[in-house]
């Protein structure tokens, strides 16, 4: 289908709202052992834990290396599509591509659905990224595009997916933390980086919230660990009771900003404040068990992990959800999920402590592949 010149926006395209209808979902491998503990072992489990149960709502394809491929076919079903791909880390929501719909009009052959090609720096360049080498990464979602025939729209910007969320209505949620973080795009003002969301997410509001979730240094504070849109007008957010937990004066923070705007529609948001666990630590096992190579950023004992129940992901009836092992706080993020999402299956996947100890989650490892408005 071939690259597309000009702005998502300016060819009437915008991106979806998560709960919008998917054609599919994307996943990558884990199998750095420098980041994955015990050769990926563990979360290879959890992978595969991940993709049958999203695979129950809708087609879930994962891609693995050359090395790895026989071993992804043989621990997902038969009826999740495994393909072979180059990449240098899983985390699919950041390398892969950001999928853009548009109303067809009677009669028109012109696709519905386009894929936005950010630029991915793992997570901040040479001197403050994961690791040091991404050329594959940078590849990724270029080859999904290919694959899928998608026309793509390519973008000299960097930015990962797990830094936006939008309502599907003309809002975004991101982060100061993270979008005006100098290892990004220090040549671009605030204010640039907003005309680019409008025109290559098709929105027109961007609200910023300072931070994001205590403890994610790995993404600089990625939104998708902070804040997410149940639907338009609502969200939830990750918040402690704890005030002597760095995390409170975030959430705080975050609370007044969302309390004291709008969205794109003029709607005062309703805010649902979702618990965090923990908090949580790597335990020296879990650290020993990640093999130092030079390339990755080192994961010592004792560091606080990153663990966001907003980090769950949307699909087609399903909300697949992490569970780390704290039951109280388990029990509480699936019934508030529940509440707020009443059409949906709320799956619990457990052990999803094995993701977050490589710096992420359900919803950083998964990749919506939009269906498209009906004709």
């Amino acid at each position: 289908m071939g690259e597309l010149t000009g702005t998502p926006a300016l060819h009437g395209y915008h991106m979806p709202a998560e709960w919008e209808s998917h054609s599919q979902t994307w996943m990558g491998w884990p199998e750095r052992p420098d980041n994955w503990r015990d050769n990926a072992v563990h979360a290879q489990q959890v992978f595969a834990k991940v993709a049958t149960a999203i695979s129950k709502f809708e087609p879930v394809t994962v891609c693995a290396s050359t090395a790895q491929w026989e071993i992804a076919r043989s621990q997902l079903p038969e009826h999740i599509r495994v393909i072979e791909m180059g990449m240098n880390d899983s985390w699919f929501r950041d390398s892969g591509p950001t999928f853009v719909v548009k109303a067809s009009n009677a009669g028109s052959m012109e696709q519905k659905v386009a894929g936005i090609d950010w630029v991915f720096n793992s997570w901040g360049g040479v001197d403050d990224g994961c690791y040091r080498d991404w050329g594959l990464d940078l590849l990724v979602a270029r080859k999904i595009l290919g694959i899928e025939k998608v026309s793509r729209f390519p973008h000299s910007m960097v930015l990962e997916g797990g830094s936006i969320h939008v309502d599907g209505e003309g809002t975004c949620l991101t982060t100061e933390e993270c979008l005006l973080n100098k290892n990004r795009n220090p040549h671009l003002t605030k204010e640039q980086i907003e005309n680019q969301l409008k025109e290559y997410l098709g929105v027109q509001k961007v609200i910023w919230l300072p931070y994001g979730l205590y403890g994610d240094d790995d993404t600089n504070g990625h939104i998708d660990n902070m804040c997410c849109f149940v639907r338009p007008g609502v969200v939830l957010l990750s918040w402690t009771d704890d005030d002597k937990d760095p995390q409170f004066e975030r959430s705080m923070k975050a609370l007044s900003v969302l309390s004291n705007t709008t969205d794109a529609k003029g709607r005062k948001f309703e805010i649902i404040k979702l618990h965090v666990p923990g908090p949580l630590y790597m335990t020296e096992e879990e650290a020993a068990g990640v093999i130092d190579e030079g390339d990755a950023k080192p994961r010592p004992p004792g560091t606080r992990l990153a663990a966001s129940y907003v980090n769950f992901y949307i699909t087609n009836g399903g909300i697949i959800t992490p569970q780390f092992g704290d039951q109280k706080w388990d029990d509480e993020a699936v019934r508030v999920l529940s509440r707020a999402f009443p059409d949906h299956e709320v799956v619990r996947i457990e052990g999803a402590r094995e993701i977050v100890l490589a710096g992420g989650n359900i919803h950083c490892i998964t990749q919506q592949e939009a269906a498209g408005p009906p004709s």
